[in-house]
């Protein structure tokens, strides 16, 4: 039985010779394939690493506008006597200032 098995593969050899040739390249490139892809992923590009700065910087710069209207709306109430709006103002204050000494991830 295996001799009719291997006469029947040799029969087809040259049949599919382009095929084994491609699958044998196929099965000895694939180790570094995975291994480039795994570095390319576990890797950022300086464009990646440029695009998610200046996503961050817009991020912030959003953050520091809605703070300091939240800051100067609760100082001018606090100039007109709300006791309130005085520690209200003081804590923005403090986020705003903790937010700008934070570093840039």
């Amino acid at each position: 039985m295996q001799r009719h098995l291997a006469i029947a593969v040799l029969g087809l050899a040259p049949l599919t010779g382009g095929c084994l040739a491609k699958t044998a390249f196929d099965v000895a490139t694939a180790p570094v394939r995975v291994v480039s892809q795994g570095a390319d992923w576990a890797t950022t590009s300086q464009d990646e690493a440029d695009r998610n700065r200046g996503r961050e910087m817009r991020r912030r710069e959003a953050r520091l506008g809605d703070l300091q209207s939240d800051y100067e709306r609760e100082a001018d109430r606090c100039e007109r006597g709300r006791e309130e709006s005085c520690r209200e103002a003081i804590a923005i204050r403090r986020e705003i200032d903790s937010e700008l000494n934070e570093p840039l991830r």
